[in-house]
Formats: structure tokens, sequence, C-alpha cells
């Protein structure tokens, strides 16, 4: 069974070139550009990990995981964090959450290989 990696982000180029990496990463991309909908999909079919833009609308992607850990209670669901923003290292530490990555954009190919790889093996 493939693993499936839902790569919620707002920007189309970045998540169609998340589709080709994670692709041939030997993981099935699920590609969603709304937090909402990504909701929605988590909650019918919780993915392997979750790859979360920061700054999206109409929900962040701070206002995503707050739901997806608190609301739903899916706390052992891996998520990795894409940000440009140094001052994310803060916020982790605030978080304490083992569950949670952060990778910072622009996002190399041996960067999101080792990212996946430390949630899924």
């Amino acid at each position: 069974m493939v693993h499936k990696i839902l790569v919620v982000e707002d920007d189309q180029p970045i998540l169609d070139l998340m589709d080709m990496l994670i692709r041939k990463l030997g993981y099935e991309p699920v590609l969603v550009a709304n937090g909402f909908k990504a909701l929605e999909l988590v909650q019918k079919e919780p993915p392997a990990l979750i790859l979360l833009d920061i700054m999206m609308t109409p929900i962040n992607g701070w206002e995503f995981l707050e739901k997806l850990r608190g609301e739903f209670g899916m706390r052992s669901i891996p998520v990795i964090l894409f940000t440009a923003s140094p001052l994310i290292d803060e916020k982790m530490k605030e978080m304490k959450d083992p569950n949670l990555g952060v990778l910072t954009k622009p996002v190399s190919f041996s960067e999101l290989k080792a990212g996946i790889a430390r949630y899924l093996g």
C-alpha cells in the first residue's frame, strides 16, 4: 500500500512541484488548495502525512492545525509546515508536538525527502 501525503498549499506552482516530487519519492500525493477542503478530506480518509502551508486563505495553517489537533482530535497524523518565515522556530517550541515538523521555503528535494522520511521511514 502506498502512503498518501496530503499537500495543503494555495500556490498552484508549488502544488505542481510537490505533486512531482512526492510521486518521485514513491508516495501518493493528494493536492488541495483550500484548508477547509483539506479538513473535509482528512475526516473522510486520514492521510499518512500532511504537508501544510502556513500562509493561506481562507483558513491559515495555524487555524488548520488547531482544528486538526483540537476539534478533530487527530494528534497522531504527522504534519510538516511549509513557511518562508524564520520566526517559526519560537512558535514550534511553544507547541511541543512530536508529530510536527517544519520545512523552510524554498524547499529542496533532499530536505523534502528527509522530512517525509522522518515520519514515514
